[in-house]
């Protein structure tokens, strides 16, 4: 059926444009949110582009077994690594866009773009935003023989002596390592990035004195904190940690606008219908903040988030334009 409108400069015209407009888009909005109120209907399939065992995947499981309750439907967690996480993330920007393939992602999704020329996806344009499930702040700590007991007293000290001191990281381009740089770009300090092959060898190198800092997870840490063995001077994040309290941030410390903090997101492949992004954003934003999965997220050294479709978006978009600038100036390159 074709509908002709006449008259399109006059009032009626526009009047009549409008009405037309509202009857055609009337089917396609009702047939939205009838496919929302029955999805879904066979089981999720929740991609991890990363190992087993890992945050990411830790937080996609424990999330996963109560959203596959809350929908009434099977939820299959699918660990995909490889190509630093691009092979898993690849499959689901090029999976159906009906919400049953999702992607649970973690801050490197924002990292890859500035390390890569060519990636086999847009981060932005080919998937439709969720929410973000946790965050995981990290914590700059130095070893006790490092003569400083605040931020600014190490920026004094690395400023004395550039390039002089060492700090560990979990590998190049990791969130450690980054974090580092971050901190180095915005202090004007040179310091020199040991890396190693995973958080835990990086943690036993600066208890052994190998390493003078490191930009430690906090569950990592606070242990070896608490025995003495580490001193900590403040957490990467925006506001301070649930998991530290006590430990001031960057920005506080001495560093304005120092933020930096890993996370666990999920997201849909682009176009898929709206009305099944706001249900999953729904059950998904309910179960972090049930008292026992933010208890379980936080034993991990994870804090629930449950954010918004579009602050999730916004996100992305600055992380990604964070980082072009300080893998550029740091000259990092994919390993």
């Amino acid at each position: 059926m074709r509908f002709v409108v006449r008259h399109p400069g006059t009032a009626f015209g526009a009047a009549c444009g409008l009405a037309v407009a509202v009857l055609m888009a009337a089917p396609f909005l009702h047939a939205g949110t009838a496919a929302a109120q029955a999805y879904p209907t066979k089981p999720i399939r929740l991609i991890v582009p990363q190992s087993a065992g890992g945050s990411t995947d830790l937080a996609a499981r424990i999330v996963a077994q109560r959203l596959s309750d809350s929908l009434n439907q099977s939820m299959v967690v699918d660990n995909r690594p490889g190509a630093g996480s691009l092979n898993g993330t690849d499959m689901v920007a090029k999976a159906a866009p009906d919400g049953y393939t999702l992607l649970a992602v973690a801050a490197s999704f924002t990292i890859n773009p500035s390390l890569h020329q060519k990636l086999p996806f847009d981060p932005v344009r080919d998937f439709a935003p969720i929410t973000i499930l946790c965050s995981l702040p990290h914590i700059l700590v130095v070893h006790p023989s490092v003569p400083v007991k605040s931020v600014q007293e190490l920026v004094t000290l690395a400023k004395s002596k550039p390039g002089q001191l060492n700090y560990g990281s979990s590998g190049i381009a990791t969130s450690t390592h980054l974090a580092a740089e971050l901190f180095m770009h915005m202090t004007g300090t040179q310091m020199v990035n040991v890396p190693y092959k995973g958080g835990a060898p990086g943690m036993i190198a600066l208890l052994g004195g190998q390493v003078q800092l490191y930009f430690a997870t906090i569950s990592t840490a606070l242990p070896q904190i608490h025995a003495g063995k580490l001193r900590a001077l403040a957490v990467t994040s925006a506001r301070r940690s649930v998991a530290a309290p006590e430990f001031p941030t960057i920005a506080e410390a001495g560093v304005p606008g120092y933020q930096h903090a890993s996370w666990v997101g999920t997201l849909a492949p682009a176009k898929t219908p709206r009305p099944v992004v706001t249900r999953l954003h729904a059950e998904v934003v309910k179960i972090v903040h049930l008292p026992e999965v933010k208890n379980a997220l936080l034993r991990e050294g994870l804090e629930a988030v449950g954010n918004s479709p579009e602050e999730f978006a916004a996100i992305i978009k600055n992380e990604i334009a964070k980082w072009k600038k300080v893998v550029k100036a740091a000259g990092i390159k994919a390993e």
